[in-house]
């Protein structure tokens, strides 16, 4: 397995391109406004078929690209939750509220993505887990014999994400933060911002995920 990260756009987001690099298969997670092309360039020299765009929730800065991502490999399919298909297909709502320099183009949708789904790139098994709270689609991908959850905006570089957004909601945050750190604690975390981690880390250092955490007991 590789992981290629690259990191931009107006929110300073994290996209990764994945790939079973024996199979020649890869699927990019999350598509950056301004950041994907690198990498699908890299995936194009690597003579890397990218599958599919898997998102893990609907914000603007995590599907922006995604017209960038079907120009280059016309076949990649779009995955996503159906709870995140209204923001991604009315992106005047989103262009409002957060003050866009561009307009979104809406996200057609291939699949819909369910909680413990298993999923595929080439030889890697990905599993699908529903983690509502900073939105209410939002979900992580984790690849469990790799050690690696890549993670959105649930637990982001030393905090958490917003749950003060018109369809967020802290009870499920709490929840899916509780759900998340069950498991290994050496998984590696690849969040949507700031750098890579792991469970372990964030459960020592992050202070926002801690304190949630004690007061559940």
């Amino acid at each position: 397995m590789i992981v290629l990260t690259n990191t931009g756009g107006v929110a300073m987001t994290n996209c990764y391109l994945i790939a079973d690099e024996i199979a020649k298969k890869a699927v990019l997670f999350d598509a950056p406004d301004h950041t994907v092309a690198p990498l699908l360039d890299e995936a194009v020299k690597r003579g890397w078929d990218v599958q599919g765009l898997w998102l893990t929730h609907g914000h603007f800065d995590h599907f922006s690209d995604h017209t960038v991502v079907r120009q280059r490999f016309p076949n990649s399919k779009n995955l996503i939750h159906a709870d995140e298909e209204l923001k991604t297909k009315n992106t005047t709502i989103q262009e409002h509220l957060f003050g866009l320099p561009f307009p979104l183009v809406p996200l057609p949708i291939d699949s819909y993505l369910t909680d413990g789904q298993q999923l595929s790139i080439g030889s890697i098994q990905v599993q699908v887990i529903h983690t509502p709270g900073h939105a209410p689609g939002h979900v992580v991908f984790y690849l469990q014999k790799e050690k690696v959850l890549v993670g959105g905006d649930l637990i982001i570089g030393g905090s958490i994400g917003r749950t003060d957004l018109p369809d967020s909601n802290q009870a499920d945050m709490v929840k899916s933060l509780i759900k998340v750190m069950k498991l290994p604690g050496d998984t590696q975390l690849l969040g949507g911002h700031g750098p890579a981690s792991t469970l372990d880390e964030e459960r020592e250092t992050n202070y926002y995920l801690r304190d949630l955490l004690e007061a559940q007991g």
